[in-house]
C-alpha cells in the first residue's frame, strides 16, 4: 500500500482515500497500484460492501504526476491500467466523494464509479490535448453517453471547466453538498448499500453496467494511443513547459 493511498474500514464500507495534498493529490503509478489493489481485493472480500473514494486536503486529484508518468513509460502493463480495470470491472459499488477539483483522471474515473457527490467547491475539467494526450478510462465513449455529445467534446477537446452545479446538471455527479457535509452524505449513502442484499446488489450492478465489453473495448484503444502520445514530442514539450512552469508550443 502506498504511503499516499490510506484505506480505512467501518461497518462494511471500505474507504480510500488519496493523501498526498502537498502535491495537489497527483497521482503516481505507486498509488496507482495502490488503489488497483485495494479495489481488486475488496470483491472477494465479504467484509466490504461498498467503496468510497476521495481525496484529503482541498483537492480531489489533480491528476497524473507527470514527472511520474514521464520517468515510467516502461514496457508491460501499468499500475494506470490495473487501476482503470479494477474500477471498470469492480464488484462492489463505488461511491466518489469529490472533495474538490478533479482533474483528468480524477474526472474520467467519475464514469465508472456508481455513485459520484462532489463538495460545491468542486470543479471538473480534463486537459488531455493541452497536454499532448489523448482521452483515457473508457471517457471517449462513456463521457458523451453521460453529458451529451456537445458537452463531452467541449470538455475534452476545448479544456472546459465544469463547476460543481454544472456537472450536476449534466449528470456526472448525481449530488453537491457543503464541503464539510460530503463525506458524511457519501458514508449515509454507503451504509445504505451496505445494508442492502449483497448478492442482488452486486447483480443489480452488473445489470446496469451491461456495457462492459464495450467499454473495455475502447478502453483499450484508448489506451495503445494514450501509450502512443506518452512518448511523442507533443508530450514532451508538454512535460518540458509544466516543469518550467511556461505554456507549451506545440509544432504541427
Amino acid at each position: 500500500m502506498s504511503e499516499h493511498i490510506t484505506q480505512s474500514l467501518e461497518n462494511r464500507v471500505l474507504t480510500l482515500t488519496i493523501n498526498r495534498p502537498e502535491r495537489k493529490n497527483a497521482l503516481t503509478q505507486a498509488m496507482y497500484a495502490a488503489l488497483a489493489d485495494a479495489i481488486n481485493g475488496a470483491n472477494d472480500d465479504k467484509a466490504v460492501r461498498a467503496i468510497i473514494i476521495t481525496g484529503q486536503g482541498e483537492l480531489f486529484t489533480a491528476g497524473n504526476d507527470l514527472t511520474d508518468f514521464a520517468g515510467n513509460m516502461n514496457d508491460g502493463e501499468p499500475p494506470v491500467a490495473r487501476f482503470l480495470a479494477a474500477i471498470r470491472d469492480a464488484e462492489k459499488p463505488l461511491i466518489a466523494a469529490v472533495n474538490g477539483p478533479a482533474i483528468g483522471v480524477g474526472l474520467t474515473m467519475l464514469l465508472h464509479c456508481d455513485i459520484a457527490y462532489a463538495a460545491d467547491t468542486a470543479d471538473f475539467r480534463a486537459p488531455f490535448t493541452a497536454l499532448g494526450l489523448v482521452p483515457e478510462a473508457g471517457s471517449s465513449l462513456l463521457l458523451p453517453l453521460t453529458v451529451g455529445n456537445s458537452m463531452a467534446n467541449d470538455i475534452l477537446l476545448a479544456g472546459r471547466v465544469l463547476t460543481a452545479e454544472e456537472a450536476l446538471a449534466s449528470g456526472l455527479v448525481s449530488r453537491v453538498v457543503p464541503a464539510a457535509e460530503l463525506l458524511s452524505a457519501a458514508q449515509k449513502t454507503a451504509a445504505a448499500i451496505a445494508a442492502s442484499a449483497p448478492t442482488a446488489m452486486r447483480r443489480s450492478k452488473a445489470l446496469i453496467r451491461a456495457n462492459r465489453d464495450a467499454v473495455k473495448a475502447r478502453m483499450d484503444a484508448e489506451g495503445k494511443i494514450f501509450g502512443e502520445q506518452l512518448k511523442s514530442p507533443e508530450f514532451a514539450e508538454a512535460a518540458a513547459a509544466f516543469a518550467q512552469k511556461r505554456k507549451p508550443v506545440f509544432e504541427d
